[in-house]
């Protein structure tokens, strides 16, 4: 579908531009005066807004403000900035609009318009990132703030690292690390994926940076509203994932526990499903970090979700993380007692352990910074690093040796795209209690 342009340029150039940008086929839906965008209460009541995908105005200072640029984003519309000095650029690089053309032809406004990049702004695929999803069952496992490690954790290195809440149902990364969730974020992206104009440019200027310790993330935050999950559609959330890889190294995907398809309930099988970004999201992964609770109850649901999950990843590679792991659940051996139980019920042999933190968890809470920002030397980050180095980034193809864990660059490995089929794992806690035979009881 082509997208739908408001052309904001005062006079004849204005109109002598639209008919230009008509005939090379692309679609002015509106062309209204550059004065209008002056008042941060007429760009509010515009309902023309509602109806196009792009906006073209000549970059200025009293067109091109903050309430302009909040307004459509919160709409998911782009901007594509004519400049003709040097002014106008540095007003369009003020809101991260590195894209501005400078004295355009007709037919770099059409391509800007329609998202084309040009042969200078391609990457090629070998630097294409990797896709690491977070996924766990109903009942607060844990996925957001495991997620939220790992990204910090990856990033520690100075690799790039992005953290995505594609959660349709219960998104909470914004809350837990203190961000505003009213302005751009996933949904925007997955509305410019759906026109063919998301690119890395503006996957930075939409994403929140957030630096811990000299670590940065780009978050970018889910829906803050529930009844927004439409957004969130399946073929959205694939090409935005798409160009998430090719905008960073690692990126982090926390998404929502059902993965039911529901078709047996609908009777448009063309519809949007509720759960489409978290099905499409897994089938996007390199890697799945699985996420479970330390307990009769989490395991036991987990079980239940696991062959769901198991089936949707195909060939990924499925990494299994026993969250809030506590003595008080289970008594005695209670890692052994994991691993038999997900073993003889869900075949899992490989089991990774987070162990309870309460205090640091609570302090997080209270501070809405990431566990690592307020209590570094936690035994939790200790349990994430060394899941990070020994086990998720040997099946992304890094090499463990040169990673963070051990006092280096988590970048320092290999960026290319890994085999889908990779198996290397490795046990993160070590012990003798593999041998005794007491077993799960709920």
């Amino acid at each position: 579908m082509s997208p739908r342009v408001l052309l904001a340029v005062a006079g004849q150039r204005g109109e002598r531009l639209a008919t230009e940008l008509e005939r090379a086929g692309v679609r002015i839906e509106a062309a209204i005066d550059p004065v209008v965008l002056e008042d941060a209460n007429l760009v509010s009541a515009l309902e023309v807004f509602e109806e196009v995908d792009v906006l073209v105005l000549t970059a200025d200072r009293r067109t091109l403000g903050s309430h302009l640029v909040s307004v459509c984003d919160r709409r998911g519309i782009r901007i594509v900035t004519l400049t003709g000095d040097a002014d106008g650029e540095r007003v369009a690089a003020a809101f991260g609009l590195t894209a501005s053309l400078v004295a355009p032809r007709v037919e770099d406004i059409a391509a800007a318009v329609r998202g084309m990049a040009r042969e200078d702004d391609l990457v090629p695929d070998a630097a294409a990132g990797h896709v690491v999803v977070v996924w766990g069952p109903e009942g607060a496992p844990g996925r957001s703030t495991v997620a939220s490690m790992l990204a910090f954790e990856l990033a520690r290195g100075g690799a790039g690292t992005a953290l995505i809440d594609a959660d349709s149902h219960a998104p909470s990364l914004a809350l837990a690390l203190g961000l505003a969730d009213e302005g751009p974020g996933f949904p925007s992206a997955c509305r410019q994926a759906g026109l063919g104009t998301l690119d890395e440019r503006e996957l930075v200027r939409i994403s929140t940076p957030v630096r811990v310790a000299g670590a940065g993330v780009d978050v970018l935050c889910g829906i803050n509203r529930r009844g927004r999950w439409p957004e969130l559609a399946a073929d959205r959330v694939t090409i935005a994932l798409e160009a998430a890889r090719r905008w960073a190294p690692y990126t982090i995907v926390d998404v929502a526990a059902p993965v039911e398809q529901d078709e047996e309930l609908m009777s448009d099988v063309e519809g949007p499903r509720r759960n489409a970004a978290t099905i499409s999201a897994l089938r996007s992964a390199d890697v799945i970090v699985a996420v479970c609770t330390a307990d009769p109850v989490g395991i036991a649901r987990f079980v239940r979700g696991y062959a769901e999950v198991r089936a949707i990843a195909g060939s990924t590679p499925v990494l299994v993380v026993a969250n809030r792991l506590r003595p008080g659940g289970l008594g005695i051996d209670a890692r052994g007692q994991i691993r038999r139980t997900l073993d003889r019920f869900a075949g899992i042999r490989e089991v990774a352990f987070l162990p309870e933190d309460q205090r640091a968890a609570d302090a997080a809470v209270l501070q809405a910074q990431p566990i690592v920002a307020v209590a570094p030397r936690s035994a939790l980050v200790g349990a994430i690093r060394r899941f990070t180095g020994d086990t998720l980034l040997p099946v992304l193809g890094g090499d463990h040796r040169n990673t963070a864990a051990h006092g280096a660059a988590v970048g320092g490995g290999n960026h290319g795209r890994p085999a889908r089929r990779a198996s290397v794992f490795r046990r993160v806690s070590h012990g003798g209690e593999e041998g005794r035979q007491n077993r799960l009881t709920a």
